[in-house]
């Protein structure tokens, strides 16, 4: 063993003498190949998405609104105290390279944006249409620029929301000047923006294909003019579509407790369940380590597809809640 180890030991040393390396000429690219396997690490740790949390109501239930009110201040949060934490307006590596996570966070970001806006607008006014100064903290703070990152940053404005949401909800579970209106209008007006949203989503996964008809389809009906989604922005697309999945989810959770009462005499509860099923079939785990876009029965799979069905399937879902809705709207 001595003799292996020491021709082991003269053959290294005569590579080195040959190649003319030293301690000081090996510490640099031992230093560099650290600093690569650190940010290999953290750029995997990074790319892991969120795990769905639980959506409850608690005992004793709560008012009508706190359950909504609290679960979109968690979306919000996590998008600042996941791992890495809010990665789309990085400037540094590892996280301005990873831009599936950065599409994902953006896409849970127009949900969040969505609902706080209805809240603002029409769930939390006051009987004299007075808006609650916490909601509307909450919404312009959302409402700020996506990729800031200083003066001020994303992530201060998320934080600044969901503080505001926060204090809302604690208003409202209190009873402090702070009003939630279960009224089936405005959640309409909320299901409406939602349907476009996965809509819009739904057909740029379809346009992943260049043949797929809903790119034929457009040219000979009055509808915006959609390109076909390059191939190298194919994962972003799907990864904001699953993002945008993930936080709806958690809100119908909530939507299901705070406005259960109403979607039951409207026979409307099953339709919601449905949809929140869906999108959770879009959080199954992704073992390919790349997003595949593969055509027919071929070997490949086409995961912008699958995830578009998932959509389609949830929209039609709320779109048949919202015409129970409607529908027993008008009859009163």
């Amino acid at each position: 063993m001595d003799s292996w180890y020491d021709s082991l030991g003269r053959r290294w040393q005569d590579l080195r003498e040959r190649w003319g390396l030293n301690e000081q000429g090996l510490l640099l690219p031992a230093l560099f190949l650290l600093f690569l396997l650190s940010q290999l690490f953290l750029a995997w740790s990074w790319s892991r998405e969120p795990r769905p949390f639980a959506v409850s109501a608690g005992q004793p239930a709560p008012v009508p609104g706190v359950v909504l009110a609290r679960t979109l201040a968690d979306v919000s949060a996590t998008l600042t105290e996941k791992k890495g934490g809010y990665l789309r307006n990085d400037l540094l590596p590892p996280g301005v390279v990873l831009d599936n996570m950065s599409s994902w966070e953006l896409g849970a970001l127009h949900q969040v944006r969505d609902m706080t806006r209805v809240m603002h607008r029409d769930l939390g006014l006051s009987p004299r249409l007075v808006e609650d100064a916490d909601l509307a903290d909450a919404d312009d703070a959302f409402s700020n620029d996506e990729n800031a990152w200083a003066f001020p940053s994303t992530e201060s404005e998320l934080r600044r929301g969901t503080a505001s949401l926060r204090s809302y909800a604690a208003r409202l579970g209190t009873g402090r000047d702070a009003r939630f209106l279960v009224r089936d209008v405005y959640l309409v007006q909320w299901l409406s923006a939602v349907e476009g949203e996965l809509d819009g989503l739904s057909s740029r996964l379809n346009a992943s294909l260049p043949d797929h008809p809903v790119l034929t389809g457009r040219q000979s009906m009055t509808l915006p003019p959609l390109q076909q989604t390059s191939w190298w922005r194919v994962d972003n697309v799907f990864y904001e579509a699953r993002g945008s999945a993930w936080a709806l989810m958690h809100l119908l959770k909530a939507v299901e407790i705070d406005f259960g009462p109403e979607l039951a005499r409207r026979q409307a509860l099953l339709s919601l369940r449905a949809a929140i099923h869906e999108l959770e079939a879009t959080q199954q785990t992704v073992w390919s380590p790349v997003i595949l876009n593969g055509s027919g029965f071929g070997v490949f799979a086409n995961h912008s597809l699958v995830m578009a069905n998932y959509l389609n399937r949830a929209r039609t879902d709320l779109a048949d809640v919202r015409m129970l809705l409607q529908s027993a709207s008008s009859e009163n």
